[in-house]
């Protein structure tokens, strides 16, 4: 036999490492086909807000001033003078407009000379009664002629009456001459310009003085509204009673314009229709605002707002976190166990970014309000949880705790 050779025994060490190799690169592919599951998604939750609110009706309504008059010329004449700045603010009293004078003060005039004149005839015929009167009781003249003088005076005293209600009705013609604010307002831009002919043919409109401070708020309501108003403060032992026009005050009113958030403006209500429209089956309704940096103006559409009850313990959700669906609303809650389950829930009013959830949920449930589109009914997740503001700070001043991984209790 052939001895063993050197090249042989050189070949066995580097079968062992080639085969350490193989296994190495085997044990490698083994590990890469292993499925390794993700991790859960991360949502975050909270807990129901648990507190006292106040619940609203909201309803559209306008604005309307205070106040209102067309300025007009009530006599004929040329106008003569224009004695405001078009849009500016005036006070009650202040002449607007002036028309000529000269015709009605000569009427005035006229009126104080024929009086002056049938004064003076009165008291003539008043020295010839008393003449007569006392040679009548001398039995100089005849009792008819003493009473044909007390005739003669009585007309005379007529005349002069007649004399002075001609001269007030001049004196009040010559008054109209001169165009007054009747109250404090905003005067509209000017109709006539000078120089031309006013009250010819009627009274001639001259311009339009308006209030705004304060503004009226013009609303309606419709009767199954008006209804559950007066039902819910009858049990709140607050009734609306429509000719009580201090109770009526008491209720607060807000409002809000087309390009503001929420209801900055504060008032209160004013006036309730004492009967229902038959023809719309509403009732006309008016709340009064303070206005007095003009910051509303007569005819702008806004959102209306008042109080119609009260929840001691509502329970609140963010408004994002309702889904819907066949069933109705609903909310995505985590279990315990971390696992999403979904709950019908019945829907109120809106607080905010917050809204009021009347059946359906606990206060203890954690509520996925954020993520949502990560979360289904049966899904594992991973929950953060968070804490709810106030009604009024909504979702913007939600702040999340800094456990990162915590889990629903």
């Amino acid at each position: 036999m052939f001895p063993a050779s050197s090249s042989g025994k050189s070949r066995r060490p580097a079968l062992a490492v080639l085969a350490a190799i193989i296994a190495l690169a085997l044990a490698g592919c083994g590990s890469r086909n292993t499925f390794v599951p993700p991790p859960p998604p991360k949502v975050v939750v909270a807990q129901p807000l648990q507190q006292p609110v106040t619940l609203y009706i909201e309803l559209t309504g306008n604005t309307a001033p205070y106040r209102t008059a067309n300025l007009v010329a009530r006599v004929q004449g040329y106008l003569e003078s224009i004695d405001y700045k078009d849009g500016a603010a005036v006070t009650k009293g202040t002449q607007l407009f002036g028309i000529e004078r000269d015709t009605y003060q000569a009427q005035v005039d006229q009126a104080k000379a024929q009086l002056s004149k049938d004064q003076a005839v009165v008291g003539e015929a008043q020295v010839d009664l008393t003449r007569y009167q006392t040679l009548q009781q001398e039995r100089s003249i005849a009792a008819q002629q003493s009473e044909d003088q007390a005739f003669v005076v009585q007309q005379d005293k007529a005349t002069v009456g007649l004399d002075q209600a001609n001269l007030e009705t001049a004196n009040i013609n010559l008054g109209f001459t001169t165009v007054l604010a009747p109250f404090d307002g905003i005067v509209t831009v000017h109709q006539v310009d000078l120089g031309n002919l006013v009250g010819a043919s009627g009274p001639t409109t001259l311009a339009t003085i308006v209030q705004t401070d304060p503004l009226y708020v013009n609303f309606t309501l419709s009767e199954p509204q008006f209804l559950t108003i007066r039902r819910d403060r009858a049990k709140a032992g607050l009734p609306v009673n429509t000719a009580d026009l201090t109770s009526i005050s008491s209720i607060p009113i807000e409002i809000g314009l087309q390009d503001e958030e929420g209801y900055s403006h504060k008032g209160h209500l004013d006036y309730v229709s004492p009967q229902v429209d038959p023809s719309t089956g509403t009732v006309a309704v008016r709340a009064i605002f303070d206005n007095k940096d003009n910051a509303l103006l007569p005819g702008l559409f806004v959102r209306v707002r008042g109080p119609i009850g009260h929840q001691d313990k509502a329970l609140l959700t963010r408004n994002d976190a309702i889904g819907t669906s066949q069933e109705g609303s609903y909310v995505l809650v985590v279990g315990a166990d971390k696992v999403v389950s979904r709950k019908i829930v019945k829907t109120g009013q809106k607080q905010g970014q917050l809204v009021i959830i009347e059946s359906g949920l606990d206060p203890g449930d954690w509520v996925v309000i954020e993520g949502i589109q990560q979360a289904f009914p049966g899904a594992k997740v991973d929950p953060q949880q968070t804490k709810l503001n106030s009604a009024e700070g909504g979702s913007s001043d939600d702040a999340k705790t800094s456990d990162p991984n915590p889990a629903p209790k």
